[in-house]
């Protein structure tokens, strides 16, 4: 079967529209079979397990298949700003992206595109190309598919967004999202381990593995600490995590409930937690800090100022770690 086959009656993400987007239907995701991207390039904003000194090769597809309304990156999701590219073009964009020196290719919201990105990546691996890559997804994905995934990817980068059915059902439109992530994150797991090297200054970044992100929404603390539980019964301390404080409301807040930013305290409650429970490895974000890296993907030239200014200021946004817990600002959510 031709590889593009598979956006013929979708299953590719747990919604199972069955729309046959080779005809330009669109699917729950809201996009067709024509590939779209809204930016290609080094990308300072992510962890420094990804972005090192070089930075990540970030590529970010437009439409998503979770469509949660307070998405930062809200204007490829749900607004599907975004350019057409050939797959002959992606590979050509790609190489040249790897040129720059970044660490690793990062495909953000990957699952929808599923089939351009694999024959992206037998082509790079026909060149003999073999820089590690990041399967940068929201959790909501087909438990079965994740062994497909594996054999193209050497790390994810799952959310782990939601613990309650009824806030999942609120956000995203399917309650069924805790099951179906929790059983993503284990096919994760163990196919793949955690995330290695683990180096919060950034000097080896990682080649292999599992990091779970999880953004602490404002007045959502007892979903979050939930989180965290379930987190730590599947898989232990040892199970590296990235809690997120850079929730703000964007359009789509304000015909809903998420109409504040977080609170300090819902934060730092969040945070305690995360140490009592002995989780070892741990990227946090100072709170309250404007990020530089809250996107506007209007720039054709790069959303991210944080990117910018890097490119001005090398050393800018050096990242510390304190104990085994670091700070940091990014822009997935």
């Amino acid at each position: 079967m031709d590889t593009f086959d598979s956006y013929q009656l979708c299953a590719l993400c747990p919604r199972d529209c069955k729309v046959d987007r080779t005809k330009d239907s669109l699917g729950f995701c809201g996009e067709s079979a024509t590939c779209r991207v809204s930016f290609i390039g080094p990308h300072f904003g992510e962890e420094p397990s990804f972005t090192g000194s070089r930075g990540s090769g970030t590529i970010f597809f437009s439409g998503c298949s979770s469509q949660c309304f307070f998405c930062q990156n809200y204007q490829i999701s749900i607004q599907h700003d975004g350019r057409t590219i050939t797959p002959a073009e992606l590979l050509t964009e790609v190489q040249v992206l790897l040129l720059k020196g970044v660490h690793n290719l990062n495909f953000v919201t990957p699952d929808h595109f599923w089939p351009h990105i694999l024959t992206l990546c037998r082509a790079l691996r026909e060149e003999g190309i073999k820089v590690p890559r990041v399967f940068n997804c929201s959790g909501y994905q087909k438990p079965e598919k994740v062994e497909d995934y594996a054999r193209e990817m050497d790390i994810f980068l799952p959310d782990f967004k939601f613990a309650e059915p009824e806030l999942a059902k609120m956000c995203m439109g399917d309650a069924r999202y805790p099951e179906i992530a929790v059983k993503a994150l284990r096919e994760m797991v163990k196919l793949k381990g955690f995330l290695e090297p683990w180096d919060v200054t950034g000097r080896r970044t990682a080649v292999r593995g599992v990091l779970v992100r999880h953004l602490v929404l404002p007045g959502q603390v007892e979903d979050s600490l939930k989180v965290l539980k379930i987190l730590h019964h599947e898989f232990g301390p040892g199970l590296p995590l990235s809690v997120m404080s850079q929730f703000r409301p964007v359009p789509g807040c304000f015909q809903k409930k998420l109409k504040r930013a977080l609170d300090p305290e819902e934060y730092y409650q969040v945070l305690k937690l995360v140490e009592k429970l002995g989780f070892e490895k741990v990227y946090t974000q100072e709170f309250g800090k404007e990020t530089d890296f809250l996107p506007d993907f209007k720039n054709s030239e790069d959303p991210f100022p944080g990117n910018r200014q890097r490119n001005q200021t090398k050393d800018r946004g050096r990242q510390t770690a304190d104990s085994n817990i670091s700070k940091n600002s990014k822009s997935r959510v």
